[in-house]
């Protein structure tokens, strides 16, 4: 962080206990940030924010409180729109506190991190310095909600545009393909992520428009890359409400062939945010796909509905180990028990495995030794136009040979 953000920025303290808040307020200070307020009860903390008291950029807060807990707490800054950065506190067990970060994330806060009592000040810098904008919008961007008669404007007026983010092998280091991500060039607010339209596409029946608008466009741009000389299987998420019309398979073929690309270079990621409507169907069309040579991906592995009973009975050749069991595996025994437990059974069952989320060298590394087949993360790539996929290549063929060196 900057020393004019240190500066300015206004941090609370959210604990009971008073020694607590001279030494976070301590630490605080010898990383140059002095603007910190204390509150000892989360009722007090949320009055003041609701009161004007201040615009707060930062917040430390613990989990065990009386009156209000932390958990509580959280909700209720996701009711007033809380929009600064968040770290948890606690001494409580690891697990609880791994799943109030868990909670905070899924409420759309941004979390800087979780840190177990007593806070040391490297563990301090780590969290603060880890903190960065998100990715392409505002916060007020994030919580907005989208009418379907808008996103349906979009989905047929060429308002989406496709985002490519690559996969690698772990092994060698070289590009195996990319995955497709859409995102609406909205108007107004810019660059809009998928997490705030996906729902309501599938929510007002806009998802199969929607997913052949970015198959189309995903096959356009493989057509460009094998002209250039660049064969990379080109992913593609399908929702489970697309699975649900048995002429899908048909559609996908057809596709394909008008774009002139091999079945065999597209894989479609099924993404579980949705139970199946109709399982029979489900199981018809999937097994056609593969039929026709085009790979399966079952995806985000370990949330959603997925089941071990999907793996027995739907011919997915490919695992995607989902970024939270993924990032910090190395250091988390429960992650990394996740992991491996994911990684022999796609073995057993001669999946390949893509591991999501890779941040950074010491993922990379986990992964190279546990014997993963694909990476992708921001440790690689982020998520880019195709324009700029001929500039990344240069980039990582720089940094592969160190990244794929056997160290003794």
């Amino acid at each position: 962080m900057s020393n004019m953000l240190k500066n300015n920025m206004k941090i609370l303290l959210v604990d009971d206990e008073p020694f607590v808040h001279k030494l976070l307020a301590r630490q605080l200070a010898n990383l140059g940030f002095n603007d910190v307020i204390s509150c000892e009860r989360a009722t007090d903390a949320l009055a003041l924010m609701e009161s004007g008291g201040g615009a707060f950029g930062l917040i430390f807060c613990d989990l065990q409180m009386p009156e209000m807990d932390g958990v509580e707490f959280v909700r209720q800054l996701v009711r007033i729109q809380y929009t600064g950065g968040l770290v948890l506190v606690s001494g409580e067990d690891g697990r609880i506190l791994q799943t109030a970060e868990k909670l905070s994330r899924a409420h759309q806060l941004d979390v800087l991190g979780a840190l177990h009592k007593p806070v040391s000040p490297e563990q301090l810098r780590q969290v603060l310095s880890n903190h960065s904008p998100r990715e392409g919008m505002t916060s007020h961007a994030a919580r907005k909600i989208y009418a379907s008669d808008e996103l349906w404007r979009a989905i047929t007026g060429g308002k989406l545009v496709n985002y490519y983010q690559p996969k690698v092998d772990l092994a060698s280091g070289m590009v195996s393909g990319v995955e497709t991500l859409v995102r609406w060039q909205h108007p107004q607010d810019g660059l809009v992520l998928p997490d705030q339209f996906i729902a309501t596409a599938e929510e007002h029946g806009h998802i199969d428009e929607l997913t052949r608008v970015v198959l189309a466009n995903a096959l356009r741009q493989a057509r460009i890359w094998l002209d250039a000389g660049l064969s990379l299987h080109v992913a593609v998420n399908v929702s489970m409400d697309n699975l649900d019309s048995l002429e899908f398979p048909d559609f996908v073929a057809r596709a394909a062939a008008k774009a002139g690309v091999p079945p065999s270079c597209l894989v479609l990621e099924v993404t579980e945010s949705r139970l199946m409507k109709n399982p029979l169907a489900s199981l018809d069309i999937l097994a056609r796909l593969r039929l026709k040579h085009i790979g399966l991906s079952i995806d985000d592995f370990g949330t959603g509905h997925s089941s071990l009973s999907q793996l027995r009975d739907i011919p997915f050749d490919e695992l995607k180990v989902d970024r939270s069991f993924v990032h910090g595996a190395s250091r988390d025994p429960s992650l990394r028990a996740i992991f491996e437990a994911s990684l022999g059974m796609a073995r057993k069952l001669d999946m390949k495995t893509v591991a999501e989320g890779v941040e950074d060298q010491e993922d990379w590394d986990f992964l190279r030794a546990a014997g993963c087949d694909t990476a992708q993360g921001y440790f690689i790539a982020k998520p880019m136009r195709a324009e700029d996929i001929g500039r990344w290549f240069e980039a990582w063929a720089e940094r592969r040979p160190d990244l794929v060196q056997v160290k003794a």
